[in-house]
């Protein structure tokens, strides 16, 4: 009874009727590549995880090269399930970043972008690009020995970018090296710029997938067109619940690497101490540093690494415009080459993160 005056309440002043004929006659397709759908809704869950998690650290946490690793160590310590709340938004972070390429990979597979969804891909490619930097930033905050020079290592490879290398290396580490300044920056583009932009993105891929529906197979597509139906399931209640049950095997998945692997804090960060053996980024730049380091010293005149970071540069360019480069997807028809691009791509990260994480 509360509820529905409730109900009435907000109606008689906000109109819900267009949200309610929204729910009551919004479809979804039924096939047997469905399974894939969910993989959005999963990301947008994990990256709510994170944005309610870091609210409760931003709380304790004191951005600044003297008191940053000592205010995580108090949140972990002394802070009633500080521990927990630390461990789920670096667990979270990393399942994050891997929903969002297993979503970014099943879109490409199953050829989603085709026309008219081209705008929809180009803004889940930016917000994969930007997931990748929410997870570099955030990974110095802690101020320890290792996020430090990992951060020395990646910044350094910005360097490495022919013409405005100098200038972006700087530019992220707010000086010459890295130091609290650095930490003071990455702080600000972690709880300020990256969460701006990604909330004007993710509204718009919203906007977007709403507008648009829900891409189906090509199979599927050249079956409507010839007269037949596609088997539909309502999004409420029916949908829903299966994005809600998604979210709970999620929840118990992080709670229980939460509880099992808590992340360690390790040594507090010091530019004087030596490097520690095997520095290397985390696991999602682990391809693309391991690559690097496999490249001569000089390829074509060019210094090697610089080599390296213009290619994968260009391949990250080269993602956003797949729809508009993909011309047989937008016309209802196979691209085995696409296909191959993708599978190829998801191989190459597999193998190259695999050999980066057991390399000496």
């Amino acid at each position: 009874m509360i509820q529905q005056r409730v109900l009435t309440w907000l109606d008689e002043r906000l109109d819900l009727s267009g949200l309610r004929h929204f729910i009551a006659e919004k479809r979804v397709p039924v096939h047997a590549h469905e399974v894939w759908y969910y993989l959005g809704g999963l990301t947008l869950f994990l990256f709510a995880v994170q944005v309610a998690s870091g609210i409760l650290l931003i709380l304790y946490y004191r951005p600044s090269a003297e008191e940053a690793y000592e205010s995580v160590q108090f949140i972990v310590t002394e802070v009633q399930f500080g521990w927990l709340v630390r461990n789920v938004h670096s667990w979270s972070a990393n399942l994050l970043i891997a929903a969002a390429f297993a979503h970014f990979f099943s879109v490409f597979l199953l050829k989603s972008y085709r026309k008219p969804r081209e705008l929809t891909w180009v803004t889940g490619v930016l917000l994969l690009f930007l997931m990748l930097a929410f997870g570099f930033s955030g990974y110095l905050l802690p101020w320890n020995e290792l996020a430090f020079f990992a951060t020395k290592v990646g910044t350094g490879m910005a360097g490495a970018v022919p013409l405005i290398g100098d200038w972006l290396m700087r530019f992220l580490r707010g000086g010459d090296d890295v130091t609290g300044a650095t930490l003071s920056r990455f702080y600000g583009m972690h709880v300020a710029v990256l969460p701006a932009l990604t909330t004007l993105l993710v509204a718009a891929h919203l906007l977007l997938v709403q507008r648009q529906g829900m891409s189906v197979p090509l199979d599927v597509e050249r079956r409507a067109r010839a007269g037949e139906r596609v088997p539909e399931m309502p999004f409420f209640p029916n949908y829903i619940l299966r994005d809600v049950l998604a979210w709970y095997v999620a929840i118990a998945l992080l709670a229980a690497l939460a509880a099992l692997y808590p992340w360690e804090l390790g040594r507090k960060a010091d530019a004087f101490a030596p490097v520690p053996a095997g520095i290397r980024p985390e696991w999602y730049f682990l391809a693309v540093f391991h690559t690097l380091k496999l490249l001569p010293s000089h390829i074509l005149g060019m210094e090697g690494e610089q080599v390296g970071v213009v290619v994968a540069s260009a391949a990250a360019a080269l993602l956003v415009l797949v729809p508009f480069l993909d011309r047989r997807s937008s016309d209802g028809k196979k691209s085995p080459l696409f296909t191959a691009v993708a599978l190829f791509g998801f191989a190459y990260l597999l193998v190259f993160t695999l050999l980066g994480h057991y390399a000496d």
